[in-house]
């Protein structure tokens, strides 16, 4: 059953693929050699500011391009915009009120301070909170053993189905999002095998709508993780969409008017074309396919 399958691919990204070491250990050792909080927070720092902007070391040199989620893209041929969701345009934006609201991510510099490998230029911004929960949830999902401890904060925000409820993403806009995450990673020199195993796990936690709720930040017990509902995302093999607000319905977000708050950010980035993007579009699919046969064998016996 699907739960079952995102225990198992997130305990391969512990230790199996990494030959006893976690993903997240494994390459803090190779990229930044010595293995310990600082280092591990970096190696999160410099793989989520790359998901977000798109390459911008220089050292190491990445090893292929990655566009960002920030520029529009394309992924299996349907076009993707996902920064309104992140620059205050839509009213997309859980603050825990009956309908979504304008936040502006971008609030605190844009992708200046990203590229000098920080959250933010200051402490007090919504882009600080936003990336530094990136990192830590990342942090978590690829096993660091120093996660929670040193200068690597545990995860304390909310949950992704919470922090995504009002924005109607599709299986394009997650698909997207779990290929910048590969392409990030191999852009630093991750193996295809890690990455495949990442890609997987992502697309397991999040992918599907009506997911059961399951433990990712073990401080936070079982909650519900499903990033993609639209109606056009897959079905989970064991829903409980009475778990999710509205039985899982949920409706296009508003755009902010013209005498809204929301501005543009200037990043300045060109749009995704095909040949920098289409590497990781069918390593999601194999992943779910391979788990599945496996899975069946198991005949789905037990429930979450």
């Amino acid at each position: 059953m699907h739960s079952f399958r995102i225990v198992a691919l997130m305990g391969s990204l512990g230790s199996v693929l990494a030959q006893n070491m976690s993903v997240c250990d494994k390459y803090t050792t190779a990229l930044l050699k010595d293995n310990n909080s600082t280092n591990q927070y970096t190696l999160l720092t410099l793989l989520v500011n790359t998901v977000v902007i798109g390459n911008y070391t220089t050292d190491p040199a990445p090893k292929n391009a990655v566009p960002g989620i920030l520029v529009n893209g394309t992924y299996k041929g349907k076009e993707v915009n996902l920064l309104p969701y992140f620059d205050g345009t839509l009213l997309s934006s859980n603050r825990g009120g009956a309908s979504g609201v304008s936040i502006n991510f971008l609030d605190d510099g844009g992708a200046e301070p990203l590229k000098k490998n920080m959250p933010a230029n200051g402490k007090n911004s919504m882009q600080y909170k936003l990336l530094t929960h990136l990192y830590q949830f990342f942090g978590k999902l690829l096993a660091c053993s120093t996660y929670g401890t040193g200068d690597f904060p545990a995860y304390s925000g909310h949950s992704m189905a919470s922090a995504h409820m009002f924005m109607d993403l599709g299986p394009s806009e997650v698909g997207y999002f779990i290929q910048q995450v590969g392409l990030a990673a191999t852009s630093f020199g991750v193996s295809t095998d890690d990455v495949t195993a990442v890609a997987g796990a992502l697309d397991m936690l999040f992918g599907y709508r009506c997911s059961p709720a399951t433990e990712v930040i073990p401080e936070q017990g079982k909650t519900l993780n499903s990033i993609c509902q639209n109606e056009l995302c897959p079905l989970d093999r064991t829903p409980t969409c009475a778990a999710y607000p509205n039985n899982s319905t949920v409706v296009e977000p508003g755009t902010v008017g013209m005498n809204g708050s929301a501005t543009g950010t200037g990043l300045g980035v060109p749009s995704a074309t095909a040949s920098g993007v289409s590497v990781f579009e069918g390593k999601v699919g194999s992943v779910r396919a391979g788990i599945g046969a496996v899975v069946g064998a198991l005949a789905f016996a037990v429930a979450l």
